[in-house]
């Protein structure tokens, strides 16, 4: 009697547009309301543990990490599951001490009177969760974040539908910054404080760093045509241009180590996973970048759970931009170590760039192939702690 399920053939708005006709249908008595995909297996004590929190007549949102179950089914779906977790026990801890946390579409309580008096969630938006959490904190009101699982869902179930939830993910941010910009950038009518605002333009920064990447290797791939095919007229780089950027890019990779080591408990070996997967996704990050750049709006794409198993060639099918840039790299380093690339100290320090550049498109076919492996037979009880 206190369930009720709607189906509807068309609904306008994306997720966004669900969520304000399910706000219209809620029990007009709920003072809060909340938020869980319906993947999820929710622990009974969820409400109970967080709902005195609104006892605080500021707090606009409350917000519990996203977690997963049954990912030691399949070393694919314990890899992303602990690239996800690093942003939950790290990114989220940090801003949470600024008052600065992302809302997320799952495991979130809501003041249904804050909501309403924004208007609900915005229809124009794919991340309609994040675009209201950062409206909720303009409009005054505090988050709450508590880093505590009370409920899991499952992880993508292959590379494709992995991926296109990230670019989903970073067209939608790219949505909010293209909104919000003046008030993000330069604090123009906002009441977001300094540090509410470096935290959303600083957590997505290191996004662009993966479409620079991308435009580093078409440059990369440029130059090294021309010291193929014209070497009278291309030289090396200087090392001095090419040992720092080797270098960021190791420092790079062991920040994200240290901090998984620090912060994330899960092994060695599902640190090294977890980094893996979080390399895979730069293409598709620096292509959500671009296309949120440029592009208005896109239709909103449900994220596949349970899919069936991808057999091998289809797993390198849905990584085939990072394995056509993995082949123009290997067949570029190939040809300039036929021309004597190694002679030099600068043609080798140029060689050992690209193939940094091509580590994460490596990265993503090792992830695309892991993902067509069978599953273990191993499984999770499906049950949240």
């Amino acid at each position: 009697a206190r369930f009720r399920f709607f189906h509807v053939d068309e609904m306008k708005g994306f997720k966004a547009g669900a969520l304000n006709m399910a706000l219209r249908e809620t029990n007009p008595e709920a003072r809060i309301i909340g938020v869980v995909d319906a993947d999820y297996l929710v622990s009974p004590d969820w409400l109970s543990s967080l709902t005195g929190y609104f006892e605080d007549s500021n707090v606009g949102f409350v917000q519990a990490p996203q977690d997963h179950r049954d990912w030691s089914r399949h070393p694919f779906h314990e890899m992303i599951n602990w690239e996800y977790a690093g942003f939950f026990h790290i990114g989220m801890v940090h801003r949470n001490e600024r008052n600065a946390i992302i809302q997320h579409g799952t495991m979130t309580l809501i003041r249904r009177q804050a909501l309403e008096s924004l208007g609900g969630w915005a229809e124009w938006c794919i991340c309609e969760d994040a675009e209201l959490g950062l409206r909720l904190m303009d409009a005054g009101h505090t988050s709450i974040y508590v880093n505590h699982p009370f409920g899991r869902g499952v992880v993508p179930d292959s590379f494709a539908g992995y991926t296109r939830q990230r670019f989903r993910w970073v067209f939608g941010a790219g949505q909010i910054l293209r909104r919000h910009w003046k008030k993000l950038l330069f604090g123009r009518g906002t009441r977001l404080t300094l540090g509410q605002r470096y935290h959303f333009v600083a957590g997505w920064m290191p996004w662009l760093t993966d479409l620079l990447h991308v435009v580093f290797t078409a440059a990369g791939l440029a130059w090294s045509l021309g010291l193929v095919i014209a070497p009278k007229k291309f030289d090396y780089p200087l090392a001095l241009f090419v040992i720092p950027a080797l270098t960021l890019f190791g420092l790079k990779v062991f920040a994200s180590l240290w901090l998984y080591t620090r912060r994330v408990p899960c092994t060695g070996r599902q640190r090294l996973g977890a980094a893996v997967a979080a390399l895979a996704l730069s293409l598709t990050v620096a292509r959500g970048v671009l296309a949120g750049l440029v592009v208005r709006s896109l239709p909103f794409h449900r994220t596949p759970k349970r899919a069936d198993r991808p057999a091998l060639i289809e797993g390198l099918r849905m990584a085939w931009r990072e394995t056509v840039l993995v082949g123009l790299i290997v067949a570029a380093m190939v040809a300039l170590g036929l021309t004597g690339a190694f002679s030099t100290v600068e043609g080798a320090l140029w060689v050992v760039m690209l193939a940094a550049l091509a580590v994460p498109y490596v990265a993503a076919m090792v992830l695309a192939v892991t993902a067509a492996r069978p599953p273990r037979e191993m499984a999770e009880p499906a049950t949240v702690a």
